[in-house]
């Protein structure tokens, strides 16, 4: 009793229950089987349609369900009691076992934190699938080879690739087919529990990667490379996709000598381009409209954000919509604050002082990070989880957000130090290589964030990015208001507000979500404590997690693009951040100054005080 009374959110959801298990069950199912079966994936050639339908029975919420499967009006299977409770997920419906990877129907879709297998194209015949050209713009650099190589080799190795894919390295430098292959593999790592032909895979994967020289803006030579794209598609349907990971002064005149140039002739073609997109809402808009000037459609663009392919950015949307403990709670009725917390230990890397200088931390970690985070967390159920219906509600979020203003920021820039080992000296920001000696910009900052609709009206929303600071955390915490009344009060004293109830999503380091509660202690009287209910990812879950790259590629190969930016999503969050950057430019605001490997500016917390709320990482 004292655990259901002294917690809202048990207290709340003792009395918010409304839909029964089997009817939420059995609408999902038959949503899920329709969408999947109309839907082709994976590059897979669409196949005549026919007619699956699976009925779903419960005999009674506790005690098992019934599933009939049938394709085309005809019995195929049927499963019986499986004595499932009333929480559990019905099984899954397959028209046969020798089909079940092709249509991968199901009727609820739980996904694990290791990617679920693809069909396997090796059995194919030949023919039913395109051809895929992947082409790297940017080759030679760090984020290819360090990122997007591994990432695709990552999901050749697991079976995420077509057997007939080739890859295309495309920068200015010299190089032949050998020497990217030397370049790339000493970066390649397979799987530690799928170690089984390591190598084997590896050689596979090298011999299906290309390289071809030229310059970013000349289109002849973009016209090479889409001869050698054809060379090897072998004139078949076949699709392509180009990742931009080029200087941004180059993105249009790429974007544009690949349209006239590379696009498939006989598939589809879509385009990755990497932050940033601009630095104000009017450079922003110039690249969108850019891009479509060039012949690039909306839905052939997948900007990226790394972030957002964590595990625990997408399962944020799963903990809410799937669970009612939480559904019913997710409002201002019951969350006091939400903070956004993205803390790097780590100053600027090495080679990019000039880069973070003209950015600085509210354009390269709040508008491209966090903002999406904002909205993805508020946003109102969507429709589907089509990226479109989901990227419709993240627009609203934004629509609705207030403006900040430079009084509900605070900015810092880190000083020098010393090491934690008091024997070396640590730089300062303004030290730093290619950093101008007089730079403003600032390495931190603290914001508060409103969301002006009906659900999170007056709740703040806390914002606190930074470099430099004592330790690296990306964390989401939802702070919940107090228990009216609490029964309890008195044994827990005057400071209410440390024993409230809060879930916490980490996704930096060691992905975790806990849930901190208040219970009795054992043994006689009345003793209360504050818990946690913890889920730490790495004691769960086996297996090694797919980096953020991997599952954003794989995304854009399905055309998935419910975690990439759309047009009127990004220039939505520079409408919000463009007068406040503004603001500090045309004041001069200068950054306090904080200790590197400090907590940041003091100024966080008088901030927070001004809005009744505490940091909740400290």
């Amino acid at each position: 009793m004292a655990y259901a009374l002294s917690n809202i959110v048990t207290r709340s959801s003792i009395c918010a229950v409304e839909l029964s298990g089997p009817e939420v069950y059995r609408r999902h199912a038959e949503e899920t089987i329709v969408r999947r079966s109309q839907t082709p994936r994976f590059g897979l050639a669409k196949k005549k349609k026919q007619k699956l339908g699976c009925k779903l029975q419960a005999r009674n919420p506790r005690s098992s369900w019934d599933v009939s499967c049938s394709v085309n009006g005809g019995q195929t299977d049927t499963v019986g009691s499986r004595g499932l409770s009333c929480g559990s997920a019905p099984p899954t419906c397959y028209r046969s076992v020798s089909e079940r990877g092709d249509l991968r129907v199901a009727a609820v879709a739980v996904q694990d934190p290791i990617l679920s297998p693809r069909p396997n194209l090796d059995d194919v015949r030949p023919g039913t699938a395109p051809f895929l050209s992947i082409a790297v713009l940017g080759a030679t650099g760090d984020l290819a080879t360090t990122k997007i190589f591994p990432a695709l080799f990552a999901l050749y190795y697991s079976g995420h690739l077509p057997e007939n894919v080739a890859i295309f390295g495309y920068s200015r430098s010299s190089l032949s087919d050998e020497d990217l292959r030397n370049l790339i593999s000493e970066r390649l790592t397979c799987r530690v529990d799928h170690a089984e032909e390591c190598g084997d895979k590896t050689d596979k994967f090298l011999q299906r990667v290309f390289f071809q020289s030229g310059i970013y803006s000349t289109c002849e030579h973009m016209q090479t490379l889409d001869s050698r794209m054809l060379e090897l598609e072998g004139g078949g349907p076949a699709n392509r996709i180009f990742y931009l990971s080029v200087p941004k002064e180059c993105l249009l005149e790429v974007a544009s000598c690949l349209s006239r140039s590379a696009k498939s002739r006989t598939g589809w073609t879509r385009l990755i381009v990497e932050k940033p997109f601009g630095n104000d809402a009017e450079s922003s808009a110039t690249i969108t409209n850019g891009l479509y000037k060039a012949g690039f459609s909306e839905n052939q663009i997948f900007r990226i954000d790394h972030l957002l392919g964590k595990d625990l950015i997408e399962n944020l949307t799963v903990l809410r919509f799937s669970n009612l403990v939480f559904e019913p709670l997710w409002c201002r009725t019951y969350i006091k604050n939400v903070q956004f917390i993205y803390s790097e230990d780590w100053g600027i890397c090495p080679g990019k002082g000039r880069y973070f200088d003209e950015q600085g931390v509210i354009r390269d970690l709040v508008q491209s990070h966090l903002l999406q985070i904002i909205a993805l967390f508020a946003m109102e159920p969507p429709v589907s989880l089509d990226g479109e219906d989901i990227r419709n509600e993240k627009v609203k979020v934004l629509r609705s957000m207030r403006r900040p203003t430079f009084q509900d920021v605070v900015l810092g820039q880190y000083k020098a130090s010393v090491s934690k080992d008091g024997k070396s000296k640590v730089p300062g920001y303004l030290e730093e290589h290619d950093v101008r000696h007089d730079s403003r910009t600032p390495t931190f900052v603290a914001a508060i964030l409103y969301i002006d609709n009906s659900r999170w009206d007056g709740v703040p929303f806390l914002v606190k990015a930074g470099k430099g600071l004592i330790k690296h955390t990306v964390e989401i915490r939802i702070q919940f208001k107090q228990v009216p009344g609490n029964l309890y009060r008195e044994r827990f004293g005057s400071n209410l507000d440390a024993v409230a109830n809060e879930l916490v999503l980490r996704v930096q380091p060691d992905e975790a979500i806990y849930l901190k509660i208040n219970n009795k202690l054992p043994g006689l009287g009345l003793q209360l404590d504050s818990s946690e209910l913890n889920l730490l990812y790495r004691d769960k879950y086996e297996g090694e997690n797919p980096d953020s790259y991997e599952r954003l590629i794989l995304d854009v190969i399905d055309g998935d693009a419910h975690l990439f930016l759309r047009g009127d999503e990004l220039a939505q969050t520079w409408e919000i951040l463009t007068p406040l950057l503004e603001e500090i430019e045309n004041e001069k605001v200068a950054p306090e100054l904080y200790t590197y490997g400090g907590r940041g500016p003091i100024g966080a917390y008088y901030l927070g005080a001004q809005h009744n709320v505490k940091w909740a990482d400290d």
